[in-house]
């Protein structure tokens, strides 16, 4: 049991710092990271103790960590643009509902209301992920780039270019949603 021990101690030694960096590029929290690290080397153990034959360790483990990061991702409830936050000049809390027309304003309102959200969540799914990152980030969960860069590591200016990025195909993707919008209000 002990010899068995050993061979454990040594694999998790060899192989913890490539296995949390692989980890890292689906979830850049270190936390995250290391929790699925742990939980991998705890299927370790336990295939061990079954007495389970892993005939190729490194290719073992990265499958089960890319097993974990699926079950993570599919868990996952997606985040609703609706449900973002953003401050107003005056330092309050607005969720984007309270920018949108109301849902009590009539059945042209409401219509005008779903599309923008649908059209906002689809133009948010079409950036790149670390554009999205830095744009829900910065703008709907009111981080500083500071901060951003101080969890994942990334430079600030960085993370700059990618909201930069972010805005500019944002601008050029609701553009036409906006003037047509717009110009069904002025027509009345």
């Amino acid at each position: 049991m002990a010899e068995q021990d050993l061979q454990i101690s040594k694999i998790v030694q060899k192989e913890r710092s490539r296995l949390r960096n692989f980890i890292r590029r689906y979830f850049p929290d270190p936390a995250d990271a290391e929790d699925i690290v742990q939980e991998v080397f705890y299927e370790l153990v336990e295939a061990n103790r079954l007495l389970m034959p892993i005939e190729h360790i490194t290719g073992w483990l990265y499958r089960v960590a890319r097993n974990r990061i699926t079950d993570l991702f599919r868990k996952k409830k997606p985040e609703l643009f609706s449900d973002a936050a953003v401050e107003d000049e005056n330092g309050e809390l607005l969720h984007i509902d309270d920018l949108l027309p109301s849902p009590d304003a009539g059945p042209e309102a409401q219509y005008v209301r779903n599309v923008l959200l649908e059209e906002l969540e689809l133009a948010l799914d079409e950036l790149a992920e670390e554009q999205r990152e830095v744009f829900i980030g910065h703008e709907l969960e009111g981080r500083s780039f500071k901060e951003m860069s101080e969890e994942s590591g990334v430079s600030i200016n960085t993370l700059l270019s990618r909201k930069r990025y972010a805005v500019l195909h944002l601008r050029e993707r609701l553009q036409s949603i906006y003037d047509e919008f717009v110009g069904s209000t002025k027509k009345k």
